[in-house]
């Protein structure tokens, strides 16, 4: 048995605080745990020394708070599918308008550029861990996922902030 990772959590910034706001909880930010250690995610700002959009950044990177870690038992087959579905996402850039589908909607699943939530949904979906996730765009937050995703882990853990 295998286990896909996702650190949920929410920074010290403006955009930070606006989508924890906005959607109405705690969580503003979602990333892949790597086996490496390493997280992969979808990110809009160039703050943190590393570029805008889906990419690897180092455990820790900005100044994170509210931390949680989610642990979905899932297959070897799928986790490696699940990996390699956001391997091949890297690069792609952040899909800003986004975040005004809080309040406009789109299409969460257009593969053309990615929101940290939706990219962890559309992973999870590809992968078999989640089903077919019925549900407007604008409800594909990161706060929930962290719901959806409680309801199937094997376990959910609140890690110290990062200040």
């Amino acid at each position: 048995m295998s286990e896909i990772v996702l650190q949920f959590c929410s920074f010290h910034s403006f955009l930070g605080r606006a989508i924890p706001w906005f959607t109405q909880g705690k969580i503003g930010h979602v990333d892949a745990v790597l086996p490496s250690g390493g997280l992969l995610g979808a990110q809009a700002s160039c703050k943190f020394g590393t570029l805008s959009g889906v990419q690897v950044r180092a455990e820790g990177y900005g100044e994170m708070h509210s931390r949680v870690r989610v642990y979905l038992p899932c297959s070897a087959q799928e986790y490696e599918l699940w990996l390699d579905f956001l391997y091949f996402q890297l690069g792609k850039p952040y899909d800003v308008i986004a975040i005004a589908a809080f309040v406009t909607g789109r299409d969460w699943r257009d593969p053309s550029a990615w929101f940290c939530s939706e990219l962890q949904a559309a992973g999870l979906e590809e992968c078999g861990v989640f089903p077919k996730l019925y549900t407007p765009a604008n409800k594909v937050t990161p706060n929930a996922l962290l719901l959806a995703c409680s309801v199937l882990a094997r376990q959910v853990e609140e890690l110290e902030d990062l200040r």
